[in-house]
């Protein structure tokens, strides 16, 4: 469907911005009309430019201010509440002016008449595929603050993960850039002023001095490569990605390189088990849970393996028996699974096979540093005596000359 660009006037009389997908014009004027806004301007965008935006704007709203914002309408509906009595609440006392813009928005949905999923099922740029799920299985039961409860807890598992997944990264990115800061500090400013000093004296340089005086003029002379370089390949493969058979290929290399198959192994795991704990619990049907999940996955692996397994699953076989199949479950899971199967827990299986794989990121990342740190120095280590054997050996002939 294309997307539609709307510029319109809010209630306070400020002019408010927003972007929706949508099939016509008119469609997108009465979305903006229900919403208690008056419409100054809708415009149809590029879907490239569209998606840009999206992202862009879904930057605006943290997933704290979701957990924080589900956790308190949950507590305000178990209360006895009205839902519109909460959402003002919220966006009155939300700090995030986007969000609050956001918040009112569904305020004056749901008082036109629309429910409470169909309203964010509009603004999906904010509000996750998850959300709006359990949200519409809690209308449905009738335990919509039960659901928003799991999603705040869905939402805080999920962002400890990524915060575990950051941790495990500061230390190499310190220590890489760190590096190539200081061996680009002595390739530009201090090499040049001793080698000249050589040249000068006319002295007979040894290969590994020529060699980071080469090094030295290249980074002098071409240092714009050296940044759009990096730049360049960083484009190149998302460009790549966009094919599937290449997306599947890197995602398997990523498997398989040592330290980082460990981090992310552990997160696609934690990562299954908690979407399979919280789907579970909202009472879906076993078919949509896993095809919500392959879309969730970020790693093409994962994705072909629960798509096969479902279509395993929806064959007759079970969950366990269909995940054996696949290496990249391993067999304490599947054995988890298997048990869950037998009692009828699979939610409390899962909750424990999230738990489990969340507290081994957390460890590995805490490890991490002290796995690394002797590679880095290694490496820092070599350059430093390349650019030592490249000085003190030319030195050394300087001083027997003097003397």
């Amino acid at each position: 469907m294309p997307y539609y660009r709307y510029k319109a006037i809010n209630p306070d009389g400020e002019v408010v911005s927003g972007l929706m997908e949508s099939a016509t014009y008119h469609t997108v004027e009465g979305f903006i009309t229900t919403s208690g806004l008056y419409p100054i301007s809708i415009k149809k965008t590029n879907p490239g430019i569209a998606l840009l935006l999206k992202r862009l704007s879904a930057k605006k709203i943290k997933r704290k201010d979701l957990i924080e914002f589900a956790n308190n309408l949950s507590v305000m509906l178990k209360a006895g509440i009205p839902l519109l009595s909460c959402l003002e609440d919220l966006s009155s006392t939300t700090e995030n002016r986007y969000f609050k813009e956001k918040i009112q928005t569904l305020h004056n949905l749901i008082q036109m008449g629309s429910t409470f999923s169909d309203a964010i099922s509009l603004h999906k740029d904010v509000f996750p595929d998850i959300f709006i799920r359990l949200v519409s299985v809690g209308e449905e039961t009738g335990r919509l603050d039960q659901s928003l409860k799991h999603i705040a807890e869905h939402l805080e598992r999920i962002e400890n993960l990524a915060s575990s997944i950051k941790r495990a990264l500061i230390y190499p990115i310190f220590a890489i850039v760190s590096t190539i800061g200081a061996m680009l500090f002595w390739l530009i400013y201090v090499l040049p002023k001793i080698t000249s000093l050589f040249k000068e004296m006319k002295i007979s340089l040894p290969f590994t001095t020529r060699l980071l005086m080469k090094m030295s003029d290249f980074t002098i002379n071409y240092w714009y490569v050296l940044v759009i370089l990096p730049v360049g390949i960083i484009i190149l493969c998302k460009m790549l990605r966009q094919n599937q058979k290449i997306r599947y290929i890197q995602d398997t290399l990523k498997l398989k390189i040592p330290i980082l198959k460990i981090i992310l192994h552990n997160k696609l795991l934690s990562l299954f088990s908690e979407q399979m704990r919280i789907l579970f619990v909202a009472g879906l049907t076993i078919d949509r849970i896993f095809e919500l999940i392959e879309g969730v996955m970020g790693n093409e692996v994962m994705k072909k393996a629960i798509s096969t397994t479902k279509e395993d699953i929806m064959a007759g076989a079970s969950i366990a028996d269909s995940l054996r199949k696949h290496t990249v479950f391993p067999s304490m899971l599947i054995r988890m699974v298997h048990v869950g199967e037998q009692t009828g827990n699979l939610d409390e299986q899962f909750s424990f096979l999230a738990d489990h794989y969340m507290e081994r990121l957390d460890d590995i990342t805490q490890k991490i540093g002290k796995m690394l740190e002797p590679i880095i120095i290694g490496l820092i280590g070599l350059f430093f005596v390349l650019i030592l054997l490249g000085l003190l050996f030319p030195v050394y002939d300087l001083i027997s000359k003097v003397r």
